[in-house]
């Protein structure tokens, strides 16, 4: 009788063993559950919606369904755990010939992940259920390069170790930024344009297959998030504390599930106490790292409340000028050039109309502006700033052959970027500037236009640069000294003050 028992028991422990098998392989969320023990012996498992939010999407990357995937989610939420040593032997059980690279800012960071990774691979948990699919083989196999014998690998290194001569399927950037440096604009530059741009970006064996995957907290306006997002990866993003401003929402149909205001990611782990505390304690710290919104509230020069979105400009624009701020280094360095095209209605309004952005080399800005001018028309003024020195009036030269037979010139600039950008403030809060949307790609620009203002001066400026450049033109200097003359509303004053200033200017005195 006891013996049947035990039969029996036995029995339904293998079928339950087998279901979750089966559970672990299909989602890597059940895997994560399962191996939690094995990876954490001694730490409980605190489950949350936001674990299956992330594994979601980290299996899209695997099945291809996305292509670029930026994961911002606060620290302590099981992300790293997720995608930094559970993905790859979760993949491997049913295409063991993937390659993976991981990297973080450190390289004890990225190696301590892949031991993590392999000591569950080893594991008898693992071994006993999919080790007949695959073996760790002896010839490479070390902790930051190991292989298995199907030739999938798994490569780790760090920002500045550096990933050329090595190629893979996927690749995985868990936390690409020091916190503790995230201020110096030096070490932004160089993640974003150093390592990112020179050595990770095309670390692929096939551009048309290939994943890319970047796990982060926010720190800094313009750290990698702002670029990776600005170049198209697909966003998950967990605030600890939910703001439907900010709702995410995903192309592969995933949407946050809070709808009240504040209602905590997972309190479970971050509780409503903790937070009051870190807010308390590190203000800024805690928009940046657990909201995703490195720039507080109090800090900003410019709220999105302000700009009114309407789906046209109006008929009684007078004048219209675009503005371009053009970086300063080739192919735009780590800024951007824009161009911001805005009209002035005879009410005094301001509309801006179209946002040209994008970093481009010397010759894709010529391009931009050529391009622009000539669907822009004859009867939209171009203004540039201008450097100053030889070099900047050498530019502006330039550009005025190429953009011959348009009203254009370049504006030497006065004051800092802060001063400039008060006058645009002053007309934003009383209401005066409005936002042109005619479809839903303009809807995305005038978002990320919108974005841009709610951070500066603290984040990317090119955007809030070229505006304030418009809408100073279209003022107090615009009649005379920047000499725009504005359709059906020049008066006889105005022209007769233009007059007498060229009149000046070339030395000729009386009628």
């Amino acid at each position: 009788m006891i013996e049947d028992r035990k039969t029996a028991l036995i029995a339904q422990l293998e079928a339950l063993d087998e279901k979750l098998t089966r559970e672990a392989e299909a989602s890597l969320e059940a895997f994560v559950r399962q191996a939690w023990s094995v990876i954490e012996p001694h730490t409980p498992f605190v489950d949350g919606w936001h674990i299956g939010a992330i594994c979601r999407h980290l299996e899209a990357v695997i099945a291809g369904e996305l292509r670029q995937l930026l994961l911002l989610v606060p620290p302590r939420m099981t992300k790293s755990i997720c995608a930094s040593i559970c993905l790859t032997p979760w993949a491997w059980i049913k295409r063991p010939g993937l390659r993976f690279m991981f990297a973080s800012y450190a390289a004890n960071l990225a190696v301590e992940h892949a031991v993590t990774s392999r000591r569950l691979i080893e594991s008898a948990w693992y071994q006993d259920r999919w080790g007949a699919n695959h073996t760790l083989t002896t010839d490479q196999n070390i902790k930051s390069h190991y292989e298995n014998s199907h030739r999938g690998a798994r490569i780790a290194t760090s920002i500045e170790g550096g990933a050329t001569g090595r190629g893979c399927d996927i690749l995985v950037l868990d936390d690409p930024h020091n916190l503790r440096n995230i201020y110096s604009e030096a070490e932004r530059y160089n993640v974003r344009e150093t390592f990112y741009k020179r050595a990770w970006h095309n670390r692929v064996n096939n551009e048309e297959t290939a994943g890319r995957i970047c796990i982060m907290q926010r720190g800094h306006p313009d750290d990698l998030a702002t670029f990776l997002q600005d170049i198209g990866y697909e966003t998950l993003l967990l605030p600890n504390e939910y703001d439907p401003q900010r709702s995410a929402t995903t192309s592969i149909g995933w949407c946050d599930p809070r709808r009240e205001r504040g209602a905590l990611l997972c309190p479970e782990r971050f509780s409503a106490e903790a937070t009051v505390q870190m807010k308390r304690v590190a203000p800024s710290d805690y928009q940046a790292q657990y909201q995703q919104d490195p720039m507080p509230a109090e800090g900003r020069m410019f709220q999105r409340s302000w700009f009114r979105i309407v789906g046209a400009a109006p008929v009684d624009v007078v004048a219209w000028v675009r503005f371009w701020d053009v970086a300063g280094t080739e192919g735009g360095g780590g800024a951007r050039t824009a161009g911001v095209k805005m009209g002035r209605t005879a009410g005094g309004h301001f509309v801006v109309a179209d946002v040209t952005k994008g970093r481009w080399t010397e010759q894709g800005v010529d391009r931009q502006m050529a391009q622009a001018a000539a669907l822009d028309g004859a009867g939209v003024a171009i203004r540039e700033e201008q450097e100053p020195g030889s070099s900047g009036l050498a530019v502006i030269r330039a550009r005025a052959r190429l953009l011959a037979g348009h009203d254009y010139r370049g504006l030497p600039a006065s004051g800092d970027k802060v001063t400039r950008a008060r006058p645009l403030r002053s007309q934003a809060e009383a209401g005066n500037v409005d936002l042109v949307a005619r479809d839903a790609a303009e809807a995305e620009r005038v978002r990320e236009f919108l974005d841009e203002l709610e951070t500066f001066p603290f984040g990317l400026k090119d955007q809030v640069d070229a505006a304030a450049g418009a809408l100073n033109c279209l003022t107090l200097a615009d009649r005379g000294e920047l000499g725009l003359l504005f359709a059906d509303g020049a008066d006889v004053e105005d022209l007769a003050g233009r007059v007498a200033r060229a009149k000046a200017d070339l030395g000729i005195t009386g009628e």
